[in-house]
């Protein structure tokens, strides 16, 4: 998944603002307790962090 194709979909998922605030805000577990900027800061795969966000977010299947 490119990274652009990742932010389409939280955008998509949350609404512009709220996406951003949640990327930058909230500690996913599955991300090592890491937010989704540091996850993918510290070089973890877009499509990783889209599925740890759709598990912590519980997303539907449409989303995935």
């Amino acid at each position: 998944m490119r990274l652009s194709h990742f932010w389409q979909r939280m955008n998509e998922q949350f609404g512009e603002v709220y996406a951003e605030s949640l990327a930058r805000d909230y500690v996913i577990e599955e991300l090592g307790s890491r937010t989704v900027r540091q996850a993918l800061d510290d070089g973890m795969a877009a499509k990783e962090v889209w599925q740890a966000v759709c598990e912590a977010f519980r997303l539907p299947a449409s989303a995935r």
